[in-house]
């Protein structure tokens, strides 16, 4: 049978339809940093609603950082200025609410390292990297005081280094929103495999491999040949999370390598 195709409504709650509201208004820029809503008592008549339903979708604005509200403020809430962590609030409760696969997460991540480093190939400082030979150092000191016996924290003192390393890396980059989506991705993904990671029967061995990685990625940026560094980091990043990763799944990281 031909004609359109119609999808199932949902039912919505008034607080939602005054959240969408507000944010279609700051989004167009009818709301700016620094001005106020009206009242309370003010958007009760202006939506029809209850108060409880305005100090709801007051709480909800609040939550996703784009309003300073307090209850009963005669003044209206405050509307904020953008802020990264508040990007950094927003994509973590999107990839947790999403359900997004560990294999999407995995590939998004193999795509904004290898953006990263490819950008931080050409721009990057003598201090940035510094900063990275720094701690690639503190990596193997960590991976040699387990070696020694010398210490039982270091695979934590690895993880701090290693995290050290991309850090440098996408800051070199220049790309704030580069930095912010990397750091959400990447929290949520060890998150998700931090148990796998623990029950490694040859952590020493990962570690090795890890630090080989970063020296090669490292050369490839110092000789300024961002294209091989950033397949470097690809192939790296593949070769480390794909065990943990369903076979079914793994084509969408293995197209990246090509």
């Amino acid at each position: 049978m031909g004609g359109p195709r119609f999808e199932p409504v949902r039912a919505v709650r008034a607080y939602e339809r005054v959240v969408e509201q507000v944010e279609e208004a700051i989004e167009s820029g009818a709301l700016t940093p620094g001005g106020r809503l009206p009242s309370e008592r003010e958007l009760m008549v202006q939506f029809s609603v209850s108060r409880s339903t305005v100090r709801e979708a007051l709480r909800v604005l609040q939550a996703r950082g784009l309003v300073r509200s307090r209850p009963g403020d005669p003044n209206g809430a405050e509307v904020l200025p953008f802020t990264p962590a508040a990007l950094h609030k927003s994509m973590t409760t999107l990839a947790r609410v999403e359900e997004l696969s560990l294999a999407e997460l995995v590939q998004f991540r193999m795509v904004l390292d290898s953006a990263a480093i490819l950008l931080a190939a050409r721009l990057r400082t003598e201090e940035q990297l510094a900063e990275m030979d720094a701690a690639v150092a503190a990596m193997r000191e960590a991976l040699e005081a387990g070696e020694t016996g010398a210490g039982e924290g270091d695979a934590d003192a690895f993880g701090t280094a290693d995290l050290a390393f991309h850090d440098a890396v996408v800051r070199a980059s220049g790309n704030k929103l580069i930095e912010i989506c990397t750091d959400v991705v990447r929290s949520i993904v060890l998150k998700l495999i931090a148990g796998r990671i623990a029950d490694e029967p040859d952590r020493e061995a990962l570690m090795r491999r890890s630090i080989g990685n970063h020296e090669e990625v490292m050369a490839a940026m110092r000789a300024g040949d961002g294209p091989l560094a950033a397949r470097l980091s690809r192939k790296a990043m593949y070769d480390y999370y794909a065990g943990y990763v369903p076979e079914r799944e793994r084509g969408a990281l293995r197209a990246l390598l090509e």
